[in-house]
């Protein structure tokens, strides 16, 4: 372990949600100013852009994407990004391992970066990051 953290993009200020807004948290915007963390998005990874539409869970949690039984659809309009949520995992993880993170703090109530605190499933950046073994935390 390296002392480095790999956080969510969004909570270290920067706008890459699919409204195109950020939800800074404090910590996390003084550790990437102090070289303490690495902000990733795995939805941008993915290749999907900002803003986007907001895209939620069907058929299951993350887990199920990632064993291709669930996908990831957009909720207000037709279409279908689980290729695109696949793909941004699948790099968070070959991330996760290049830096080998002491911890990842994921921005809870998203479909790839979720836990599953309460009743929201794990999403799909989160299952994957979690089925590989790293220590995962979710931030509100």
């Amino acid at each position: 372990m390296n002392g480095i953290s790999l956080v969510s993009a969004c909570l270290c200020g920067i706008s890459c949600r699919y409204d195109g807004r950020s939800k800074p948290v404090d910590r996390f915007v003084r550790m990437l100013r102090s070289g303490k963390c690495v902000p990733f998005c795995p939805e941008i990874l993915g290749g999907l852009t900002t803003p986007r539409e907001p895209a939620i869970l069907s058929g299951g949690d993350g887990f199920a994407v990632l064993d291709g039984t669930g996908s990831v659809i957009l909720r207000d309009a037709e279409g279908d990004v689980t290729d695109e949520f696949v793909k941004g995992a699948g790099l968070s993880v070959r991330y996760a391992l290049v830096l080998n993170p002491e911890i990842i703090y994921l921005k809870e109530k998203s479909p790839s970066c979720g836990i599953g605190r309460g009743d929201n499933m794990p999403g799909v950046a989160a299952a994957a990051l979690i089925r590989s073994g790293f220590r995962v935390e979710a931030v509100d």
